[in-house]
């Protein structure tokens, strides 16, 4: 019988190896994450999760899955909306919760300096330690592409979401023109793993991210992978030309 196979860069390996594969990777990346993705986007990065978190609009009292939220950039952002909305009009604290696969990840984010509101656990985005029907949003950036079982992880946000509960997904996606894509391709490929090299002193994990974001599904067809998952309203949003997208939808 043939073993189920996952992507792993331009590589296909057997899905049981996929999960330690991307630990190494970010096992690798963790300290420098954040240097990181300012020098690959020139800090554009930072103006994509400004228009997630506002499309969010976390508000007081809500519970908000951050899931593969890493170093908590996202969560801070969460926490300190909810919180200026529950300054405006009262209400009780809101909870977010930092989930992420990676150990080394979550320890750079708290050794970052959390908020209140926020609360740091490692787990696995195709079995999030949650009940169900307990959040009022999930939200995932960047994240979705490094998981072996995509659609066992959107079956699982569905899984913990109110009815009626807000999907977030951030993702680099597929630039709608070809004159950016072929820039794209040429930035992706030959600057990003340089700076790899020279920053963070790993070419290799920063050739995979590249590889993995080429191997990520375009913006019509993730959608409808979104809708299977038992989300309604599924669609997106383009943000710089589609290099990333924001997919949303609502849990039925």
């Amino acid at each position: 019988m043939t073993r189920p196979s996952a992507t792993f860069g331009f590589r296909d390996v057997d899905a049981a190896e996929k999960p330690g594969l991307v630990r190494g990777v970010f096992d690798s990346v963790a300290r420098h994450y954040d240097l990181m993705n300012d020098l690959m986007s020139a800090g554009v990065h930072r103006l994509w999760k400004d228009a997630t978190a506002a499309r969010l609009n976390p508000q007081p009292g809500e519970v908000i899955i951050d899931c593969a939220g890493g170093t908590g950039d996202m969560a801070r952002r969460f926490a300190r909306m909810a919180r200026r909305a529950q300054e405006r009009r009262g209400g009780p604290d809101a909870t977010v919760f930092v989930l992420d696969y990676n150990a080394e990840m979550i320890a750079a984010g708290v050794e970052r300096g959390g908020l209140p509101e926020i609360c740091w656990a490692v787990g696995d985005a195709q079995r999030l330690p949650l009940p169900d029907a307990t959040a009022d949003a999930y939200v995932i950036s960047f994240g979705i592409r490094n998981v072996t079982d995509i659609p066992g992880a959107l079956r699982e946000a569905r899984r913990v979401l109110k009815p009626g509960g807000r999907f977030l997904c951030l993702e680099f996606s597929r630039p709608g023109s070809a004159a950016i894509r072929a820039a794209y391709d040429a930035y992706s490929f030959k600057v990003i793993p340089e700076i790899g090299a020279r920053v963070a002193n790993d070419r290799e994990s920063y050739q995979y991210l590249v590889e993995s974001i080429r191997r990520f599904p375009d913006q019509k067809s993730f959608a409808r992978m979104i809708g299977e998952a038992g989300f309604s309203q599924a669609g997106w949003t383009n943000f710089s030309g589609g290099v990333a997208a924001l997919h949303t939808g609502r849990a039925i």
